[in-house]
């Protein structure tokens, strides 16, 4: 067994309590690396087409990698995933903080839960000793209280966890899995997969440690990310996600009102600067890694007060209950963000689904009556918070809210699909595809649906210090952002396998690891003599294997799309007449598949690109 590896992985029947030990052999390790490779191999594996994702028939696949747990900044990232609730599809979502290290110096490279408990249960784990407990008592708590009781009832403070809220509970379909307090795995909705199990938490410690291949060359790599590469992130342990909010807004590029408009008139109010000058008490890090982005907010009275141990908005939530909802209130922002975080709601999902009913109550499709007597005008704080605790508690509209969008536009009739902005059913991040014209092409591509992870971010290639990421495949200039053209079609594949492999082998996308510091970190924790070329079949097999699943699960290329909103210009501002246009949009959507080795009508993976990838095996199950 390779370094980075303990060769172990963990098997939880919840139906029986049966828990066994599997250990595969090293050629799967090497062909899909951990993460979200173990993911949809697990998933193509072993269930069957048209499970249902909340029965007991889905597995819950908590996967690090070869890089969560080695002493290197980034390397508190993991994976978790399952069919999705949300989509029907592959879903995955990755997660740093500390519990994903403390899994893999525990000495295990998956946990895999299958079946459903029948009261509500949690897994310890110390170490080599596992052991299934009650979690009756917790039931119904939020994540901090959850991890308080458990802490005190296990007998040791630096257990680290992975749990729901009562989001997850209730089953809403955008709740996610919160890992050590306030780090989310939020998209998909495998805060409800959980649930749907009677699962409420994973707790684990871990004094095993993690052997690596090369200390020396990951000690100079260590130097290197805290020294060279300072200017590269020193902005981001300043201010944060949000640090980038004010340029966003200048270039119309901050989603605003449901993505109506891309400038909002208070963005200074909310932006990563206001938060460090105001309500910031604290910069916290995930597992071994010197940029300490992550934000502690604290607002001790008043209508918003807010508790630092529920963390402080990223840009995803300053935008998404912030700046798409019209709200420019930072205080009642870092309120909903730490209901969001003790419920264990999607930021993203949440914030999403409130703008989308406001802008259906602007327009007169729901009303005042239908909300509960909320006033669900953009710009209104209360209610935005108001809609968010109904959301949560299944409460009133609320309940159709936690279910997403398509069962809001079967009761409020088709005049509400316009306002709907996803793509296979989950909603959009914050970052806006007129700006970003790449991006919007990877919203259509991505498996999980609307996803700004395993994207591209264009402005990254407009410039000569931005092709560093891509360099390495030959991407040698700079293409403007607002253009879908040939060169950028390939840019953005080339990336999103590198992002892809990021998620397999447990990376943050933070730290600037480009494609050859990766092939580095992974030769000198597994004593591999691999290459970057090697290393990118890889991402390609994990995405491939995305992909064979979404299509057994009955989707299609006509799921490949975006919102029409996205193909009509902005009003005003500087993207004034700016917007993808549908022949160009279909066009590149084809070439892509063309470079994905997917037939361009289809977009079926070719019997050829399975052989190239070495799965055989997956060509057989997709007939």
């Amino acid at each position: 067994m390779p370094n980075g590896y303990s060769g172990k992985i963990l098997r939880v029947n919840l139906s029986t309590s049966k828990i066994t030990v599997e250990n595969p052999e090293e050629l799967f390790y090497r062909r899909y690396l951990g993460g979200w490779g173990f993911v949809g191999y697990f998933l193509l594996k072993e269930l069957k087409q048209g499970i249902d994702p909340l029965g007991p028939e889905n597995k819950l696949i908590f996967a690090p990698g070869i890089f969560t747990g080695v002493q290197l900044s980034g390397s508190g990232r993991s994976a978790v995933g399952a069919k999705s609730p949300l989509t029907g599809g592959f879903g995955e979502g990755d997660v740093g903080g500390y519990f994903g290290a403390e899994l893999a110096r525990a000495g295990w490279d998956t946990v895999i839960f299958e079946g459903k408990a029948k009261k509500p249960v949690y897994l310890s784990i110390k170490d080599d000793k596992y052991e299934l407990k009650d979690a009756s008592h917790v039931w119904g708590k939020d994540t901090w209280e959850t991890q308080e009781i458990l802490k005190e009832e296990l007998g040791d403070s630096r257990t680290r966890f992975s749990l729901i809220g009562p989001a997850g509970e209730r089953l809403i379909l955008f709740s996610c899995i919160i890992n050590d307090d306030n780090r989310a795995a939020g998209r998909s909705g495998l805060g409800a997969v959980m649930g749907s199990k009677n699962l409420k938490a994973v707790a684990v410690r871990g004094t095993v440690g993690k052997d690596v291949a090369d200390e020396d060359k990951l000690k100079e790599l260590r130097n290197w990310v805290a020294k060279d590469a300072k200017p590269m992130w020193e902005g981001m342990q300043q201010y944060g996600t949000d640090g980038g909010l004010l340029g966003l807004n200048a270039g119309s590029g901050l989603p605003t009102r449901n993505f109506k408009d891309g400038q909002f008139a208070e963005a200074e109010n909310v932006s990563g600067q206001t938060m460090a000058d105001t309500i910031l008490v604290g910069r916290p890090t995930c597992y071994a890694c010197v940029i300490r982005c992550k934000r502690e907010v604290e607002i001790p009275d008043g209508p918003y007060k807010t508790d630092k141990k529920y963390g402080g908005p990223e840009y995803e939530t300053i935008g998404s209950i912030g700046t798409n909802c019209g709200v420019g209130d930072l205080a009642a922002i870092a309120k909903g963000n730490a209901l969001c975080n003790g419920a264990g709601l999607d930021t993203i999902g949440a914030g999403m689904m409130v703008s989308f009913a406001m802008e259906c109550f602007e327009n007169g499709i729901i009303t005042e009556n239908d909300m509960g007597g909320v006033k669900a005008n953009f710009g209104n704080a209360d209610a935005m918070l108001r809609l968010l605790e109904m959301l949560n508690n299944r409460e009133g509209i609320g309940d159709l809210l936690a279910q997403g969008y398509k069962p809001c536009i079967e009761k409020w009739g088709k005049k509400a699909e316009k306002f709907a902005i996803h793509n296979k059913w989950q909603p959009f991040p914050m970052h806006e595809p007129r700006y970003k014209f790449g991006l919007g092409l990877g919203y259509a591509m991505s498996p999980t649906g609307g996803d700004h992870m395993h994207n591209i971010h264009d402005q990254m290639v407009e410039s000569e210090r931005g092709l560093g990421g891509v360099r390495p495949y030959s991407v040698l200039e700079p293409m403007p952002a607002q253009e879908l053209s040939p060169s950028k079609v390939r840019v953005l594949y080339y990336h999103t396998m590198t992002q892809t492999l990021k998620n397999m082998i447990g990376m943050c996308h933070f730290p600037p690891w480009n494609p050859n510091h990766v092939t580095d970190i992974v030769k000198a924790v597994t004593g591999w003599d691999t290459s970057l070329f090697e290393l990118f079949k890889a991402a390609e097999r994990g995405w491939t294997m995305a992909r064979a699943f979404n299509l057994r699960e009955g989707l299609t290329a006509e799921d490949d799309t975006i919102p029409e909103r996205f193909f009509e210009s902005f009003e005003s501002g500087p993207l004034k007449g700016v917007a993808h246009d549908h022949k160009q949009f279909d066009r590149m959507k084809a070439l892509y598949y063309q470079l994905a080795g997917w037939d361009k009508k289809t977009g079926e993976p070719t019997y050829a690109k399975y052989v190239d990838l070495d799965m055989e095996w997956l060509a057989e199950q997709m007939g």
